[in-house]
């Protein structure tokens, strides 16, 4: 929907630690249920790169967005993802607006 927000984290997965950064994930989504204006979250593996990972959420608007990352609990809650953040990147994460979807 035009104005929803999504958010990209991308993250690097060692061989052998798939299922830790999926506990990992799920216990997250577990702690982020009911967070105002988070619509869904996704884990992402990548196709052609299977050590290339991504979260994905999606946001009801930016102002939901910035609201929970502004709060307290943001970095405590993510926190153990961030040894798996793809630091190879410019930068770890995305934020995208919606413009446009057919």
């Amino acid at each position: 929907m035009k104005g929803s927000v999504r958010v990209l984290v991308h993250l690097r997965v060692p061989p052998g630690e798939e299922a830790r950064v999926e506990d990992i994930y799920h216990r997250i989504s577990r702690e982020l249920d009911g967070t105002p204006g988070l619509v869904r979250n996704e884990l992402l593996r990548g196709f052609h790169a299977p050590d290339e990972w991504a979260v994905m959420s999606e946001w009801q608007n930016a102002a939901a967005f910035r609201e929970w990352e502004s709060g307290s609990d943001h970095r405590d809650t993510t926190a153990p993802l961030r040894p798996y953040q793809n630091r190879d990147l410019t930068s770890v994460f995305g934020v995208y607006e919606v413009e446009a979807e057919h």
